[in-house]
């Protein structure tokens, strides 16, 4: 096996190149040569034998030092400074673990420690480390606040709280959403949600919480939802087959409790 000092001159050529590579390198379906190196890198083996877990944790913290220092200028207001750090820690750890489920280079990315009328919703291309669309609206769960306007408070993963759920998705299929607002039917693309944040949102799937379009959203404030972060309707049909089976989605709050339990952020850090 080689020795630490390899892997660590490894991570830092991939990250000099990776930032290098953000500046020029086209979109894709999928991830660009060497951001797909760097993360083999993590997750990988070399020579038969795993990567140590002390380097995987290295290679984590620079591939996600390089997309901060590509994309943090563009991303404002924040409602902390280590949102966007927790965003993609969570994706590079998940994209290292799960590799043939993150076949999309794109992720949605919401602040919801900023209120719903403030802009706080992303997409970025983790490829080419730019942004795709955003800051836009993105509405919260009827669940975690009391208030239709607001920052949320309440988060959860239960059946019926029609709250907001924190953590890291993966997304699977578009599909024809409807969905009714003063008791009229209207229809939007929807995007079913995997939750990945094992106790925080593993039950989406069952709760129904998707992404879709939602005339309650408009450009300066967003309505409550029943737990799914909804955006304009045109918004939605444009970015939601993007996202579409294998992009990711991470919903982020200045929550004290899943900040240190969430297992996609505990496990690059252990």
């Amino acid at each position: 096996m080689r020795p630490p000092k390899y892997f660590q001159n490894v991570l830092v050529g991939a990250s000099a190149l990776l930032f290098a590579g953000a500046q020029f390198t086209p979109k894709t379906e999928g991830s660009g040569p060497v951001l797909t190196a760097a993360v083999s890198f993590v997750s990988g083996t070399r020579d038969g034998n795993a990567t140590p877990s002390g380097d995987r944790r290295g290679a984590i913290a620079g591939v996600t030092r390089t997309a901060l220092d590509a994309l943090t200028g563009a991303v404002r207001p924040l409602s902390r400074p280590q949102a966007l750090e927790k965003a993609f820690t969570s994706y590079f750890a998940y994209k290292s673990a799960h590799p043939a489920e993150v076949r999309k280079p794109y992720l949605y990315f919401v602040d919801y420690g900023l209120p719903s009328t403030t802009p706080r919703g992303y997409v970025f291309d983790m490829d080419s480390l730019k942004v795709v669309d955003g800051p836009f609206t993105v509405a919260h769960g009827r669940g975690s606040s009391g208030a239709r306007d607001g920052v949320p408070t309440r988060f959860s993963n239960v059946e019926g709280s029609h709250a907001t759920s924190l953590g890291l998705y993966v997304a699977r299929a578009a599909y024809d959403f409807r969905g009714k607002m003063g008791g009229r039917s209207y229809r939007s693309v929807g995007l079913r949600l995997m939750g990945v944040s094992r106790g925080f949102n593993d039950n989406a799937l069952e709760r129904r919480v998707v992404v879709h379009g939602a005339p309650y959203v408009t450009s300066t404030k967003a309505g409550r939802s029943e737990g799914c972060p909804a955006m304009e309707p045109a918004r939605a049909a444009q970015l939601l087959p993007k996202l579409a089976d294998g992009g990711m989605v991470f919903l982020f709050a200045p929550d004290e409790e899943w900040m240190t339990r969430d297992p996609w952020l505990a496990s690059a850090s252990e």
